[in-house]
């Protein structure tokens, strides 16, 4: 019952944040934080869950948000072949975001297929290549990315529905809630994924994998499987990031990204369903407290410590530490 009260509560605060949240740049950094908040969700299925690094997990975000960019804008580049152009009309931002959650899940699901028989250091040094090579990739095909120069003026999200008939997403307040919607999509696919067989069979890998072997779970398949939905979320995610913010650039591929959704799980807590929206809620609104108080100096190192501190102290995370007090303190657990 208390459980339910407090989703309840959290929901409510949730809904109604537009409208009691009167500054506008706030609650783009709201908006912000929920798009990496739902990158850590992703990455946290394949880190928390399998216990399989990807420190390239922002190369599935920067796929979704170029496809989408582009199915929106439209493009033309050299055939390979013949002496024509291969030409594309824009589309609807809602097809890009679909074909980027695609196109970003059978990367993920090509990347799993060919590094997971090489796991470990191996896997971890394949995913940062991998990032490396879209950055580069984004940065150098200038007749169809733009290359550093970036591709701008990117249409806002668009919707086509039958009660309230077209629209586009311009203001914060829209985007605020289709962000919301998505992560709540994403929380509700992981939790009906980590509560079946299938999410079973991905922790038993990750606890005793020569045991899971001999019990028939198929590492691969598993792994594979964890590998693409990962993907595949973090692809839509980029997709929303790149309509909200109208311009994309190589810099989407930066390793610090990757850095920070790690940073998000490992706190808040891996494996934990929770875990990554409580480390992504510090670590996305921290920088902007400290803003209004401290140079930028005094703000990384505030950062950095605050880090340091909950890997030292709480080394399993926040919510497995807040778990383990509330099951001693009540008897029951959470």
């Amino acid at each position: 019952m208390k459980k339910l009260a407090l989703t309840f509560v959290v929901l409510l605060v949730l809904v109604t944040l537009p409208y009691w949240l009167s500054d506008q740049y706030y609650l783009h950094i709201v908006i912000t934080t929920g798009l990496f908040i739902v990158g850590a969700m992703s990455l946290n299925l394949l880190l928390g869950y399998t216990g399989q690094l990807n420190l390239g997990h922002i190369a599935f975000f920067g796929i979704g948000a170029y496809v989408s960019a582009l199915t929106s804008l439209g493009f033309e580049i050299a055939a390979p072949f013949g002496d024509g152009t291969i030409v594309v009309e824009p589309s609807s931002p809602f097809l890009g975001f679909v074909l980027a959650t695609i196109i970003a899940g059978l990367f993920g699901f090509i990347i799993g297929k060919l590094s997971f028989k090489i796991r470990g250091a191996y896997f971890v040094i394949v995913t940062i290549s991998f990032a490396e090579v879209t950055r580069l990739v984004s940065l150098n095909w200038v007749d169809l990315t733009q290359g550093p120069l970036a591709l701008n003026n990117i249409p806002p999200m668009a919707y086509n529905l039958p009660f309230l008939g077209e629209g586009e997403l311009w203001s914060k307040t829209p985007n605020y809630y289709l962000v919301l919607a998505l992560a709540i999509v994403c929380y509700i696919i992981i939790r009906r994924i980590v509560q079946s067989r299938v999410g079973r069979a991905m922790i038993a890998l990750r606890e005793n994998e020569p045991l899971a072997v001999s019990a028939g779970i198929n590492v691969t398949r598993y792994l594979n499987f964890a590998a693409t939905t990962s993907a595949a979320m973090a692809g839509a995610a980029g997709a929303l990031y790149a309509h909200y913010i109208r311009i994309i650039d190589p810099d989407v591929f930066l390793f610090i990204y990757t850095v920070t959704m790690v940073i998000m799980v490992i706190t808040g807590g891996k494996g934990t369903l929770i875990g990554p929206i409580i480390g992504g809620i510090i670590f996305g609104i921290l920088p902007v407290g400290l803003r209004e108080v401290a140079g930028p100096e005094v703000q990384w190192i505030v950062y950095g410590v605050a880090m340091v501190l909950i890997v030292m102290f709480l080394p399993q995370g926040i919510v497995p530490a807040i778990q383990k007090w509330w099951t001693r303190r009540t008897g029951s657990e959470t």
